[in-house]
């Protein structure tokens, strides 16, 4: 299959003041926010990109947007409701450390997979819609770009947290155990026996060796000589 980067949008002025922004409009990356969503688009500039699918949320499209202002070509730019934010019901908008004090907060942290947000998504189905519009994408990049096609998904948190655990073959119950920071890029290969991940949480590094796309193959016993850069 394709390749896909995971990228999650870069700081917010809800993220500051800590805030749970969830689906409100108007929620923009603050200066810091700018900084990093930058320097993505900047370790990203070497590595071709077929597409930069965007959730629709305005500091997705901003994240987005500094990711394609850096790229040679003009990638396909979709936006998708699947990869929005968890609808959080009554806790949206409220303050973190309100929420931490609400009787479904331990759940959130320990069971997730049982969690429904009062008036909004449970975190399964958020997972669920996220990880099929991922794989719908994978798929229809490679069929249409081949096996080394090299996409973004510029999505948010929660969203991205449970992708890396259904690609690491982990129960959303585990989820939480997985850390995803702003403007941070995760890499993911959907292959025909199972999904590899190729990094987490990553701010900074070298990407130039993602130019021509990961190759299919089996697992390196022994862990492998690891990429080449071009």
């Amino acid at each position: 299959m394709a390749t896909v980067i995971l990228v999650r949008h870069g700081r917010t002025t809800a993220n500051a003041t800590g805030l749970l922004a969830g689906r409100t409009v108007g929620v923009s990356l603050d200066q810091i926010g700018r900084e990093q969503a930058a320097v993505t688009g900047d370790r990203l500039a070497a590595v071709p990109l077929v597409a930069v699918v965007s959730s629709p949320l305005e500091r997705c499209r901003q994240t987005a947007q500094h990711i394609l202002d850096r790229q040679a070509a003009t990638p396909y730019a979709p936006v998708d409701l699947d990869l929005t934010e968890c609808d959080y019901g009554q806790w949206q908008g409220r303050r973190l450390s309100e929420l931490a004090t609400e009787e479904l907060w331990p759940l959130v942290q320990s069971q997730p997979s049982a969690v429904v947000f009062p008036g909004g998504e449970s975190m399964a189905a958020m997972q669920a819609r996220s990880v099929a519009a991922i794989r719908r994408h994978d798929a229809a990049f490679e069929a249409e770009h081949g096996p080394e096609a090299v996409w973004v998904a510029v999505s948010h948190g929660d969203i991205i947290k449970s992708i890396l655990a259904d690609a690491l073959g982990m129960h959303l119950d585990l989820f939480q155990r997985i850390n995803v920071g702003p403007a941070s890029v995760s890499i993911v290969r959907y292959g025909a026996s199972r999904p590899s991940v190729h990094a987490m949480n990553t701010d900074a590094g070298d990407l130039s060796w993602l130019s021509k796309g990961i190759h299919p193959g089996d697992a390196q016993v022994g862990g492998g000589a690891g990429h080449k850069t071009p």
